[in-house]
């Protein structure tokens, strides 16, 4: 207190002066209405400017909730369209829910390439699932353990998922060839169906995992296999699988009981 007190006493006429603008500003603010009309503009312009600081602030924080939020709706709206079918189709097979997940591990350079995701048993996840990205298909659920799980990727020489031609009834198993992880390998299509690069390749209908047209790639290339009967097909992926983050683990709630029926079935064979 001394000091603000000698530093007054020190300073005095810069003081006095300093008050007597001060005064004279507060005189005319409140004598003139254009000098009011400046200072509350002002004043509601730091306002302003304060709470939109503060909102930005706010927001930034807010981001990892609404990014949540945004997984759930996505979550949501991809069970509706994989069980668009059932909607028409009251006797459909298929009945299927969606498990958001994230990519924790990627491997993609090697022969047998695995994704560990960070969602295990616990939250209902079991072998043989789908898992899928906003792209495409990713791979099938190996392994799990209580939290987490292990996608056999579709870059696995392992892989075989059953595939077509888009808005054909033309399918053939999808397998890679472990040359290039852009790239997987449609075979056993019939020499006499009509092929075009750039056709679109989808899921089949063939499999109790994956549900019908669920998007893969496009054709790139093809070529007759060495007994010129069959078509080995290139297709360009619609994943970037040197990239993979967010997923979604499909589950076919009926898949137990096709496979049992199925089975019944062939054991009476």
């Amino acid at each position: 207190m001394q000091r603000i007190i000698n530093f007054i006493i020190n300073n005095r006429n810069a003081f006095l002066y300093a008050v007597l603008v001060l005064f004279g500003l507060i005189i005319t603010v409140n004598t003139h209405s254009y000098h009011q009309s400046k200072f509350f503009n002002s004043s509601k312009w730091i306002t302003g400017s304060i709470y939109g600081v503060s909102y930005n602030i706010k927001d930034y924080f807010n981001l990892r909730e609404e990014n949540q939020r945004l997984v759930l709706e996505n979550e949501q709206l991809r069970e509706q369209l994989l069980n668009a079918p059932v909607t028409y189709l009251s006797d459909s097979i298929y009945n299927f829910t969606v498990t958001p997940a994230k990519a924790l591990k990627n491997m993609y350079a090697s022969p047998r390439n695995y994704i560990t995701l960070d969602k295990g048993e616990k939250d209902g996840i079991k072998q043989d699932m789908g898992v899928i990205t906003p792209l495409g298909v990713l791979g099938i659920i190996e392994n799990t353990s209580n939290n987490f799980s292990v996608v056999q990727s579709i870059l696995n020489t392992k892989s075989n998922i059953n595939a077509k031609i888009k808005n054909t009834n033309y399918f053939g198993s999808l397998v890679w060839n472990a040359q290039d992880y852009r790239t997987v390998q449609l075979i056993d299509i019939p020499r006499s169906v009509p092929l075009t690069v750039g056709d679109t390749i989808t899921t089949g209908a063939m499999s109790s995992i994956f549900p019908e047209d669920i998007p893969i790639g496009v054709i790139k290339a093809y070529d007759l296999n060495q007994n010129q009967s069959t078509f080995t097909i290139n297709v360009d992926l619609f994943n970037d699988m040197a990239n993979i983050k967010n997923v979604y683990i499909i589950k076919n709630k009926n898949r137990k009981e096709v496979l049992e029926l199925q089975k019944l079935v062939e054991d009476a064979k």
